[in-house]
């Protein structure tokens, strides 16, 4: 009796094996390569593995693995089958397919169209409803602004709107240009507030708003020493709001609240001292803004026929010593007309009184441009198209009303 093999399992070994193995339920074809036979000869009998082809030293090197019908010698030897091309024993992987043909890369791409290569690549940013120029279609047309910098027919209905605003109430109801005057003050302290933020000041609007408008009733009801009575209001009334924010930029925050409190309020209360003047009050009003008005447009039509040397480059480079003195020659040459019409005033004080006028509307655009170039702002707000902010506007009728006042009240002393 033979012993179980240790190593192999309960299989006898050696000459107690059967002559045949046992056959497999299921058809093993990868197991036993040597046993695929046709006909009736499948498993007749135990089947060795074919000997390697033994080479010999004078034989050519074939194919170490022949394909069905091969003979021994490989792809070179004596059996190969007809047809098969020869291996290249350095390249191994030349048996294989491949992959695509080299001979057309770029068959299965669709063909770009030529007029792609010439046309710009359509930016990421481009704006809706604007379409693409090309040869045959070419650029919309933008209509560009005017020398100075702004759109004229919008800046003219606008302006037109606004001396309608001020003269309507001004010659037909005199208590409601109190009210025309009250909210253009409400309307520039909150574009200086909105202005200011940028370079970290934070003054409070509540208490600005409601002490400017306080400071031009007081004006208009009780005169000269009132207003002044009305700033400093004002200003303690702002210290005292911001003090409930605690100290973190306190000093930063009144010192523009203080600015903005005598810049807006302050200057425009000597409008209210006008208007206020018995019997002729509207009329006193009347040739300030149109004083200012000429100043206004003649330094407009003087600086964008003749305007070539800068007036002041570092803060407003559009104003020019031309259209300076166009400013001064239009403001005194009507005011010397309708002071004298008006007034009954010398046409000579009537051209001082132009000549004045303009200098201060001209130091208030500029005083309002110093501003808004230490800001980094081009405008106060968009609130009025072609003329930006309604601080845009009040710039020079601000410095103009404290002169306007004071010159008259010297040429024209109020009655009563």
């Amino acid at each position: 009796m033979s012993h179980l093999d240790p190593y192999g399992g309960a299989e006898p070994r050696g000459w107690d094996r059967p002559e045949r193995p046992a056959a497999l339920p299921w058809p093993e074809r990868d197991v036993e390569p040597w046993n695929r036979q046709a006909g009736p000869e499948l498993h007749a009998g135990p089947q060795a593995p074919p000997r390697p082809h033994a080479h010999r030293p004078d034989e050519p090197v074939g194919d170490p693995y022949p394909l069905p019908g091969e003979g021994p010698g490989g792809p070179r030897g004596p059996g190969r089958a007809p047809g098969r091309p020869p291996v290249d024993d350095d390249a191994p992987t030349s048996q294989l397919a491949p992959v695509r043909d080299d001979d057309a890369p770029t068959s299965q791409i669709p063909v770009v169209r030529a007029e792609a290569d010439d046309e710009p690549q359509r930016p990421s940013g481009r704006q809706r409803g604007r379409r693409r120029a090309s040869a045959q279609r070419p650029p919309t047309q933008q209509r560009a602004p005017g020398r100075a910098g702004r759109n004229l027919p919008a800046a003219i209905g606008v302006g037109v709107a606004l001396g309608a605003l001020i003269l309507v109430p001004l010659f037909f109801y005199l208590q409601a240009f109190l009210v025309v005057l009250a909210a253009a003050v409400a309307v520039g302290i909150w574009e200086m507030a909105r202005a200011v933020r940028r370079s970290g000041a934070h003054p409070p609007v509540v208490p600005l708003i409601a002490g400017g408008v306080l400071t031009v009733g007081l004006a208009w009801f009780a005169g000269p020493d009132a207003l002044s009575l009305g700033l400093l209001v004002t200003v303690l009334g702002t210290m005292i709001w911001r003090l409930g924010d605690g100290p973190a930029g306190f000093q930063r925050d009144l010192t523009a609240a203080t600015l903005i409190a005598v810049y807006v309020p302050f200057l425009a209360g000597f409008a209210a001292l006008l208007a206020a003047a018995p019997d002729d009050g509207h009329l006193r009003v009347l040739v300030t803004l149109v004083a200012v008005v000429l100043s206004d447009t003649g330094g407009y039509a003087a600086g964008v026929s003749f305007g070539k040397h800068p007036m002041a480059p570092s803060i407003s480079p559009k104003k020019s010593w031309e259209g300076f003195a166009g400013s001064v020659a239009a403001a005194a040459a009507g005011s010397a007309l309708l002071i004298w019409l008006l007034l009954d005033v010398a046409p000579w004080w009537g051209a001082l009184f132009g000549i004045a006028v303009s200098g201060a509307a001209v130091l208030g655009d500029l005083a309002e441009s110093m501003i808004k170039r230490d800001l980094g702002v081009k405008d106060m707000s968009n609130l009025l198209p072609g003329h930006g902010g309604l601080m845009d506007r009040l710039d020079s009728i601000l410095f103009a009303v404290p002169t306007a006042y004071l010159l008259l009240a010297v040429f024209v002393p109020v009655v009563g």
